[in-house]
């Protein structure tokens, strides 16, 4: 009999990335949750990142994200290391620019892989290194009346 890694179902699978976008519209996790759906995947992780009402000891107003041209080839990058690293049936990121306000959908990332671990640890290097190497900047207006930009 077989190994059970020798399934093709345990792999990585040919084209792993099926979404990756920046959008200036508000997110759907539902689409990113159909966009990693694969027959072959018992685990899928999904990451929704929000905008707080507060950072820092301050009280969050709103903000507005933007980004430096590059930023959607720079989270494709990411996502292909990502794939390379795991068994990602399935990837998924979209992040949103422009003016948001509290409760609103910032990011969106899922992965689907063979297990329910590796979907885990792909779901968190892959929005961990989002989050520190795509030039993206997020301007925070506060209630006080004050600002600041974090990530420029």
């Amino acid at each position: 009999m077989a190994s059970t890694h020798d399934h093709p179902g345990e792999q990585a699978a040919q084209d792993p990335i099926k979404l990756i976008a920046i959008r200036d519209a508000p997110l759907s996790v539902d689409e990113v949750l159909r966009a990693v759906g694969d027959d072959a995947a018992g685990g899928t992780a999904l990451f929704v990142g929000t905008v707080r009402n507060h950072d820092g000891g301050a009280d969050v107003d709103a903000l507005g994200y933007s980004c430096h041209p590059s930023a959607e080839d720079e989270m494709r990058r990411i996502a292909e290391k990502v794939a390379a690293e795991f068994p990602v049936r399935a990837l998924a990121a979209v992040h949103r620019v422009g003016d948001l306000r509290v409760g609103d959908f910032a990011v969106v990332v899922g992965v689907s892989c063979p297990h329910r671990g590796e979907a885990f640890e792909a779901c968190r290097k892959l929005i961990d290194d989002l989050k520190h190497e795509v030039p993206i900047w997020k301007h925070q207006r506060f209630v006080d009346g004050t600002d600041e930009w974090v990530g420029a």
